[in-house]
This record gives structure tokens, C-alpha cells and sequence, in this order.
């Protein structure tokens, strides 16, 4: 047993067959590219604004994806050594800019842990202290340290990287090591549209657990308003792990996905469904 997922078992034969059919993560990931209504999203967010509340476009899908995640949750497994897990969590990794004394740009990569009792307004105040403790130029994070480390001296980096590796594929990787690494995670999203750039398809890292990519590109003309308008969408693009999940499951992922993006307000109770205990002695 891995200390961030339990083996499957009672798998399908076919499901049983594709980490061997398929090895790699590259050997099976699938593109697909999706639109969420900007508009929509837009008037959702200043509408919560005038509120007094937080929401931004990272939070709302980070939201709608783990709520249909709860609903269906094979798209949180992953595949390590040809064997398939249920991940024992949820979290995701998004990369943020920050600039150096000499204003030169850098990155680093976060990642934050969700609960079923989270909702969109809890995600967005943990994405929000995320950023805010490391948007320093003189910080660096838990990963950020590890990997200067690695590279202090000649010839580590390479023995730490290939020694993780190999921890990782025999479920010996420390528990430690695994929360702190970007690489291992249910989810990773990064939003090009903060930085004015058109959606990519971005590989699944064969290094960790990553299933999923999510990448948010800047919004586009939608081609189907009518002439004169100027409504946009933004487009998604979506890499994912084929042998984590069948078309079906996918599917049916995806249309409540989809579903929650486009009526953002039931993302405000908790996102497993569950009704807030009333208080004692009420």
C-alpha cells in the first residue's frame, strides 16, 4: 500500500490489461478541448464581488471539477508501475509568477489539499494563502528548497531525481516527499489567460501521479453569438490518463463538469453534498 493511494482491485480485464498495453502516462493520454461561457463566469465573479466575496476563474473550476470528482471518483485514480490506484485525497498543482530582485521573472509551483466540505468560497481563500505566502521573491517553498538542494552540488540532482523514481514506482516514496511534490497530484491546472496566451495541451508528467492537465487559455470570440457581439469564451484544454477511467466514466465526469460550470451557485454549499450539521441543542 502507497501512503497516497490504495491498489484497485476487482478490475475489468480490459482495465486490468491497459497499464500494459499502455505503460507510460505519454503512451496514454487524450486530448480533448472544451469552451466554459466567460460572460457567465464574469457575471458570476462581480456578482460575488458586490458581496463581498472572492472568486476567480482558477477557484471555480478547481470547484467544479473536484465536485464532479466526488461524483466520480475514478478520475482521481492514477497508474504507478502498472498498477492502478484510488489516491486516498484530493489536491491539485498550479504554477504562480513571481519576480526576482533583478526583475527578471521566475515560477513556482503550488499545491494545494481540498476536503469534501470545502466549497468554492473555502478553495478560493486556500488558493488565495497559498499565493499570498509565496508570491515573495525572497521565498522559496518546501519544493523550492528541496530542488536547490538537489542542485547544490554536481551529480546529486540526478541521483536524488532517479532514486525518487524508483522509490515512487515500488510505493516506497516517504509520504513527506510525495505532499510536497507538484508531480503528485489529482489535478493540475494552469491559466495561460493570466498571462494574455492561447490554451495548449500540456503533457501529463510521466514523473508523480498527474492524470489530469487542465489548461486555461485567454478567451476567444464565441463563433456561434450573433454578429455585433462580443461574446467570448474561454477554451480548455484537457489531457488525460486513459487508463484511469472508461470513455463512459469519462463522459459522465465531464457533462457534470460542464454542468456546475455553468450554474456556479451550487458550488457555495459543500461540495460532497452533505447539509452543514446544525448546531447543538438546536
Amino acid at each position: 500500500m502507497r501512503p497516497d493511494g490504495t491498489k484497485v482491485k476487482n478490475l475489468t480485464p480490459v482495465m486490468q490489461a491497459l497499464p500494459y498495453v499502455m505503460p507510460k502516462r505519454f503512451d496514454a493520454q487524450n486530448w480533448a478541448n472544451d469552451y466554459v461561457d466567460e460572460e457567465l463566469v464574469r457575471a458570476y465573479i462581480r456578482k460575488k464581488r458586490r458581496e463581498g466575496r472572492t472568486v476567480t476563474h482558477m477557484s471555480l473550476l478547481v470547484a467544479a471539477y473536484y465536485k464532479a470528482a466526488l461524483e466520480n471518483p475514478k478520475v482521481n485514480y492514477f497508474v504507478m508501475n502498472r498498477k492502478i490506484y484510488k489516491r486516498n485525497h484530493f489536491c491539485f498543482s498550479f504554477v504562480i509568477l513571481k519576480t526576482r530582485a533583478d526583475g527578471t521573472p521566475d515560477e513556482t509551483s503550488l499545491k494545494v489539499f481540498l476536503q469534501p466540505e470545502d466549497d468554492i468560497f473555502t478553495i478560493s481563500r486556500k488558493i488565495h494563502a497559498e499565493i499570498e505566502k509565496n508570491e515573495n521573491a525572497a521565498h522559496n517553498n518546501s519544493t523550492d528548497r528541496f530542488v536547490n538542494v538537489a542542485f547544490a552540488i554536481p551529480g546529486l540532482a540526478r541521483f536524488v531525481f532517479w532514486l525518487a523514481y524508483h522509490l515512487d514506482q515500488h510505493g516506497l516514496l516517504p509520504r513527506k516527499i510525495i505532499d510536497l511534490s507538484p508531480f503528485h497530484t489529482s489535478l493540475f491546472i494552469t491559466n495561460l489567460a493570466s498571462i494574455n496566451t492561447r490554451f495548449i495541451f500540456h503533457h501529463c508528467y510521466e514523473f508523480g501521479t498527474t492524470s489530469v492537465f487542465v489548461c486555461m487559455g485567454k478567451p476567444v470570440p464565441d463563433p456561434a453569438a450573433p454578429e455585433g457581439s462580443r461574446r467570448k469564451l474561454m477554451p480548455l484544454g484537457v489531457v488525460m490518463d486513459e487508463r484511469i477511467a472508461t470513455g463512459i466514466e469519462y463522459s459522465r465526469f465531464f457533462a457534470a463538469f460542464e454542468r456546475y460550470l455553468k450554474n456556479p451557485e451550487v458550488l457555495e454549499s459543500r461540495l460532497d453534498g452533505q447539509a452543514v450539521p446544525a448546531p447543538a441543542g438546536v
